[in-house]
C-alpha cells in the first residue's frame, strides 16, 4: 500500500517532487536543527490519487492519526481539548513555489468551547477570539465555499461602528461578535454551520487544498509559469505559533538578500502582534526587518543566525517565513527566494565571488528570459515633473499604462489591445488574472515581501508597493495624490518599479545600462570584460552590467552553439556583430525589395517578354549587389547565409479590389481608366492565390520566373568578387527557400554553379559559395536524406515548418483560436514562440539524422525565430544542430541560452 505521510525529521530537500517545495524544506530545516514546530506532510501522490477519484486514498486518514497522535504527544495536548488545546495550521506546498494561489488554513482546532481554554491558557481573550474568527473566516472561504467578500464586509462593519481604524484595535467583545456574525454567514450561504469537531476541520481543511490544486487562479498561475498541471500539491500540517499574542510576538518575511537588487544584507518585513498571513496580505503597513534589532534584540540575532546558515546550506539566496511567539523564534518555511531577473545576475555573481559556487553554477542561475528584461528601456527621469506618489521599489522596471482598479477591467483593456497599470489597495490571489495582463502593479498598501511584489517579481512585473500617500477609491474607480491630484481610471500612469515612483502621463524612455553596454559592443574578453562593462555602463547599476557581461563571458567560454544573426541590412549586421552574433543565418533578399524598389520588381512581373523582364533584373541587379557587399563587408570573416527570394509575389502588386474600385470609378466618371491600373489588374487577378504561404514563393517562384536565380546568385557572386579584390574575406552562403524535393534544389544548384563560374572568369577571381536548403516543409524533413545529396548545409525555418506541420497561419490562427487553446490547455505555450517538440522537433530530429547520414559533417543551424527563445535553443543544442539565428536583439539571449544548454544535465544545472 503506497504511503501518504510522512513526519518533517523523515524528509530532506532531496523529497520535493513527493513532498513537494515547502514540505521538503521544512524536512530539511528540521534535519538542520532549526526551530520548527513539529508536524507532518501528506503527499502530492496522495493529492493525486484524491484528484483522480475525487475520493480520500485508502489508508491515509490512518496515517494521518498516527502522525498526529506523535505530534500531540510531543506538544503535551490533544487537537482541540477544550482546556489548553493543540492548534494546526494546514497549508499547501507544491513541488515548485506558487505564492498565493492555493490555499490555507489557520488554527485548526478551535471551536465554541476550546476557545475559551485557549483565552485561560494564553492570558488573553483578544487573542484566542482574534484566531477563532480567523479560522471561521478561512475555514468558510476555503472549505465552505463562501465569498471572502462576506467575511471582508462584515469586518469593515465593525471597524467602522467601533472607531478601529485596523483589525489590531477591536476588543475581545468585538471579536466574539464577529465570530457569531461570521458564523451566520455560513449558516445563511451554506445551509450548514461551522464544523465544531476538530478532527473533521482536519479532515476537510485537508481535501480543500488538494481541490484547490485545481482552482481557477493556480490552473492561470501554471499556465503563466509553465508548471504541469499533473504534479498536484503537497499539504503541510503543523503545530501553530502565534505570532499575535501581544507586543513581544509577530511574524515576518526575511530574504538573505535583496531579491529586486540582489543586494547582500538581510532584507524583510516584521509586523510585531500578528500573523504571517498579515504581513502577505498587507492589510496593516509592516516596519522594515532591521527594526526588529530594536523590538527584539535577541530575536533578531538569532534569526541572522539561521539565515546564515541556510544560504550557507542552499548556496543561494533564501526567503524565509518566520514566528516570535512571546520572544520565542520559530522558523515557519524557507525556499529558495524568487527575485528579479537584476538580482538573479547580481546574486549569481556574488556567490561566485564568496566561493559558494562556481562560474557555470552562476550562469545556470540566471537565464535568457531575465536577460531580456534587463534589456528593456527605463524611464528618463531628468525630463519628468515631481512624481505624483512613492513607494517601495518591490520588482524593477518600466511600465507605462492607463490606471484600472480590479482585475477583470484590467483582463478586458489589455485584450482590446490597451496597456494598464493595476493600481490596488493590495493585492489577493484572486488578482492574479489582472497582474497577468497589467503592465504594473501599484499598490498603496503593504511591504517588499507582500503578494503583489512576490508575484509581480516571480513573473518579471514591474510592482511598486506601500505607496501610502495614495489614497485608493475601488468604489469610486480612482486615486487620490498627497497634493490632491485625482487620477481618473483610464488615466495614464507611468511606473517606475527600480525608484519606487509613480508620475502621471506618458515617461520618455532611454536605454537601459545592459543595452547601452551591449549596443556598445563590449562583448567577450576582446572587449575587456566586466571591467569594460562597468565602465560602459557608467554610474548606473554597474553591478547587474559587470555581473550580465561575467555571464556572457562565461556563455560564450562553454557553449557548443554558434549564435547567428538575422539580418537584411549592413546596418542589421553591424548591430548583430556588436552583440556579439557570429555571422548572419537569415539574410532575407525579399526585404531589398522594398520602397522605391518595388516598381522594378512590378516591371518584372508584369514583362510581356523575355526583353522586358531582363531589363527590369539588370535594374535590380546592382542594387542588389550593394546590399550584398555592405553585409559582406560587416560581417568580413563569418559566413553570411543568404536565402533567394521567398514570398508570395502579389506582396509586391497593389490590393486586386483597390485597383478595381480605382478601375470602376474612373469608368464611373465617364472616363478611361489608367492603362497601367488595367494591366495590373490582370496581373493581380492572374496570380491571385486563395492561400498565397501555399502557393508560388521560394523555390518555386525561381524555377517559374526566368531570370530571377541567375540576377541574385549574379549579384552575390560579384559581390564577393569585389570584396575578395579588396582584401577582404566574406563567407556567402546561398540558401534556397521551400525545397520539397530533391530535384528542385538539384535544378536551382546547377544554375548557381554556372553564374558563380561565369563570375569568377569575368572578375579574375574565384568565387565559391556553398548552396543548401531551408527546412520549412515536412516533406523536406523526411527526405532529408536525399536533399542532403545536393545541400551542402541546412537551415531549418522553424516559423514555415510549425504552420506546414500544423496545418494553419500563423496570422490567422492568433486572431482567431489561439486564446481559447492556451486557455483550455491544448498549447502550453504558443508553439510560433516555443518550438513543438512533439511534432516539429521529431522532424527537426529525423532530419538531422537523415542529413548527417547521407552526408558527415553537414552543417545545421536554425533561422526561424525560435532560435532566440530560450526553451527552444535549448532543443536545438540537444538535437545537435552547428547554431542558431535570430534577430541581432535576441542574440545575447540566444548567446547565454546556449551555454546554459551545454550546463544541462551537469551538476551545475541541478545546483539548485
Amino acid at each position: 500500500m503506497a504511503r501518504y505521510v510522512y513526519d518533517f525529521h523523515e524528509g530532506g530537500r532531496d523529497m520535493a517532487g513527493l513532498l513537494g517545495g515547502k514540505g521538503s524544506n521544512l524536512a530539511e530545516m528540521t534535519r538542520l536543527g532549526l526551530p520548527v514546530p513539529p508536524g507532518f506532510t501528506i503527499t502530492t501522490e496522495a493529492c493525486r490519487a484524491f484528484l483522480d477519484t475525487g475520493g480520500e486514498p485508502a489508508g491515509m486518514a490512518r496515517e494521518v492519526s498516527a502522525h498526529l497522535a506523535d505530534v500531540e504527544s510531543a506538544a503535551g495536548r490533544r487537537l482541540g481539548q477544550p482546556g489548553d488545546p493543540l492548534l494546526l495550521s494546514v497549508r499547501s506546498g507544491a513541488r515548485f513555489s506558487m505564492p498565493g494561489m492555493m490555499e490555507t488554513i489557520l488554527d485548526i482546532g478551535l471551536n465554541d468551547e476550546s476557545v475559551l481554554g485557549l483565552a485561560k491558557v494564553s492570558g488573553s481573550e483578544r487573542f484566542a477570539w482574534d484566531s477563532y474568527r480567523r479560522l471561521v473566516q478561512m475555514f468558510g472561504s476555503t472549505v465552505m465555499g463562501v465569498g471572502s467578500s462576506h467575511f471582508e464586509r462584515a469586518l469593515a462593519l465593525l471597524k467602522e461602528a467601533c472607531g478601529a481604524p485596523d483589525d489590531v484595535h477591536l476588543g475581545a467583545d468585538d471579536l466574539a461578535r464577529l465570530v457569531e456574525t461570521y458564523k451566520d454567514i455560513i449558516r445563511t450561504e451554506t445551509g450548514e454551520s461551522f464544523p465544531q469537531s476538530p478532527a473533521e476541520q482536519l479532515r476537510r481543511a485537508v481535501l480543500a487544498v488538494f481541490e484547490s490544486w485545481n482552482g481557477e487562479r493556480a490552473r492561470l498561475y501554471r499556465r503563466r509559469e509553465h508548471i504541469a498541471d499533473d504534479l498536484g500539491t503537497a499539504v503541510n500540517v503543523q503545530r501553530m505559533v502565534f505570532g499575535n499574542l501581544g507586543s513581544d510576538s509577530g511574524s515576518g518575511v526575511a530574504f538573505t538578500r535583496d531579491p529586486a537588487t540582489g543586494r547582500p544584507g538581510p532584507y524583510g518585513d516584521y509586523l510585531p502582534d500578528a500573523q504571517g498571513e498579515d504581513v502577505v496580505a498587507g492589510i496593516r503597513n509592516t516596519v522594515p526587518l532591521a527594526e526588529l534589532e530594536r523590538l527584539d534584540p535577541r530575536a533578531y540575532r538569532e534569526l541572522r543566525a539561521h539565515m546564515a546558515t541556510l544560504e550557507q546550506h542552499y548556496r543561494d539566496l533564501c526567503d524565509i517565513e518566520f514566528t516570535i511567539e512571546r520572544g520565542r523564534l520559530w522558523m515557519l518555511q524557507t525556499r529558495v527566494g524568487k527575485r528579479t531577473a537584476e538580482a538573479a545576475f547580481a546574486i549569481a555573481a556574488e556567490l561566485a565571488d564568496e566561493g559558494l559556487i562556481t562560474p557555470d553554477e552562476g550562469l545556470a542561475r540566471v537565464s535568457g528570459e531575465g536577460l531580456a528584461r534587463l534589456m528593456f528601456p527605463r524611464f528618463d527621469t531628468s525630463a519628468t515633473d515631481v512624481a505624483l506618489a512613492h513607494g517601495l521599489p518591490a520588482s524593477p522596471g518600466a511600465a507605462v499604462g492607463a490606471a484600472v482598479f480590479d482585475s477583470a477591467e484590467a483582463v478586458r483593456r489589455t485584450a482590446a489591445g490597451e496597456k494598464v497599470v493595476l493600481v490596488r489597495q493590495a493585492t489577493t490571489p484572486d488578482d492574479l488574472p489582472g497582474m497577468i495582463a497589467a503592465q504594473a502593479v501599484l499598490t498603496s498598501r503593504g511591504g517588499k515581501t507582500s503578494h503583489a511584489a512576490v508575484v509581480a517579481r516571480g513573473m518579471g512585473k514591474v510592482c511598486v508597493c506601500g505607496a501610502e500617500d495614495l489614497s485608493v477609491d475601488l468604489e469610486a474607480r480612482r486615486l487620490i495624490a498627497p497634493d490632491g491630484t485625482v487620477v481618473e481610471e483610464g488615466t495614464v500612469l507611468s511606473v517606475d518599479g527600480s525608484a519606487g515612483a509613480v508620475y502621471p502621463g506618458s515617461v520618455p524612455l532611454v536605454a537601459s545600462a545592459v543595452m547601452r553596454f551591449l549596443e556598445a559592443g563590449a562583448t567577450g574578453d576582446a572587449a575587456g570584460g566586466p571591467a569594460a562593462a562597468t565602465e560602459t555602463a557608467g554610474k548606473e547599476t554597474p553591478g547587474v552590467v559587470d555581473a550580465v557581461a561575467r555571464a556572457l563571458n562565461r556563455a560564450d567560454a562553454v557553449r557548443r552553439l554558434e549564435v547567428r544573426a538575422n539580418a537584411d541590412t549592413p546596418e542589421d549586421a553591424v548591430r548583430a556583430r556588436r552583440f556579439g552574433a557570429q555571422g548572419v543565418g537569415l539574410c532575407r533578399t525579399e526585404h531589398m525589395f522594398l520602397g522605391e524598389r518595388r516598381k522594378l520588381v512590378e516591371q518584372m512581373i508584369l514583362a510581356g517578354t523575355d526583353a522586358q523582364r531582363d531589363r527590369a533584373l539588370a535594374a535590380l541587379l546592382p542594387l542588389q549587389r550593394e546590399d550584398f557587399t555592405g553585409i559582406l563587408e560587416a560581417m568580413d570573416g563569418l559566413p553570411v547565409t543568404i536565402r533567394l527570394l521567398d514570398p508570395p509575389l502579389h506582396e509586391f502588386l497593389p490590393d486586386h479590389t483597390e485597383l478595381a474600385v480605382r478601375i470602376a470609378t474612373a469608368q464611373a466618371r465617364g472616363g478611361l481608366p489608367a492603362a497601367h491600373d488595367v494591366e495590373l489588374l490582370t496581373a493581380v487577378t492572374r496570380m491571385h492565390e486563395e492561400n498565397p504561404m501555399l502557393g508560388l514563393r521560394g523555390v518555386r517562384l525561381g524555377l517559374v520566373v526566368p531570370g530571377l536565380v541567375a540576377m541574385q546568385v549574379r549579384a552575390i557572386g560579384e559581390a564577393v568578387a569585389r570584396r575578395l579584390s579588396a582584401g577582404g574575406d566574406p563567407k556567402a552562403e546561398i540558401m534556397v527557400p521551400l525545397v520539397g524535393d530533391v530535384r528542385e534544389l538539384r535544378i536551382v544548384r546547377e544554375e548557381v554553379r554556372r553564374v558563380l563560374a561565369e563570375v569568377s572568369q569575368a572578375s579574375g577571381v574565384r568565387v565559391d559559395c556553398p548552396v543548401g536548403t531551408m527546412i520549412e516543409l515536412p516533406r523536406a524533413a523526411l527526405t532529408a536524406g536525399r536533399i542532403a545529396e545536393e545541400a551542402e548545409f541546412f537551415s531549418f525555418g522553424t516559423n514555415d515548418l510549425t504552420q506546414t506541420t500544423w496545418g494553419f497561419s500563423r496570422d490567422d490562427v492568433e486572431a482567431e483560436f489561439f486564446s481559447a487553446y492556451l486557455d483550455k490547455g491544448v498549447f502550453p505555450v504558443s508553439p510560433f514562440e516555443t518550438l513543438d517538440r512533439d511534432g516539429v522537433g521529431r522532424l527537426v530530429d529525423i532530419a538531422v539524422a537523415e542529413g548527417r547520414a547521407t552526408r558527415p559533417g553537414l552543417k545545421i543551424g536554425v533561422c526561424g525565430e525560435h532560435g532566440g527563445d530560450p526553451d527552444s535553443v535549448h532543443f536545438f543544442h540537444t538535437a545537435g544542430l552547428d547554431y542558431v539565428s535570430c534577430s541581432p536583439f535576441r542574440v545575447p539571449v540566444a548567446r547565454l541560452e546556449a551555454g546554459r544548454a551545454t550546463l544541462e544535465g551537469t551538476d551545475a544545472s541541478d545546483s539548485r
